[in-house]
């Protein structure tokens, strides 16, 4: 089964920016993320349309 929820330290990973980048992305709605308990996590889906968004 493919992961729907990565945490902020792995979407940073996965796009090659920091923690402060994904915090601003998802406050400008850029990604979508939740809370589930103490974590936040960002959905997988918000990262293949923010990359497919901004292909050449």
């Amino acid at each position: 089964m493919e992961d729907l929820t990565v945490s902020i330290n792995d979407a940073a990973k996965a796009l090659g920016l920091g923690r402060t980048s994904i915090y601003a992305m998802i406050a400008d709605k850029r990604l979508e993320a939740f809370k589930l308990g103490r974590r936040r996590l960002v959905t997988v889906e918000s990262i293949r349309k923010l990359v497919a968004a901004n292909k050449p």
